[in-house]
């Protein structure tokens, strides 16, 4: 088996499950328990000190 075989089999199973739970771990980190007060002042953050043009 030569080298580029080897490294096209690492990519086609071993590194494709690896970025397949990376994807699942980057998607499902925003709705961790922890999360929720620091996406509150992050989804708010642009209405910071506006005062509706009054």
């Amino acid at each position: 088996m030569s080298f580029y075989e080897t490294l096209r089999h690492f990519a086609d199973s071993y590194a494709l499950v690896g970025m397949l739970i990376l994807f699942v771990v980057l998607c499902a980190w925003p709705f961790r328990p922890g999360a929720k007060q620091r996406n509150h002042e992050a989804a708010t953050l642009i209405f910071e000190g506006q005062d509706d043009g009054e």
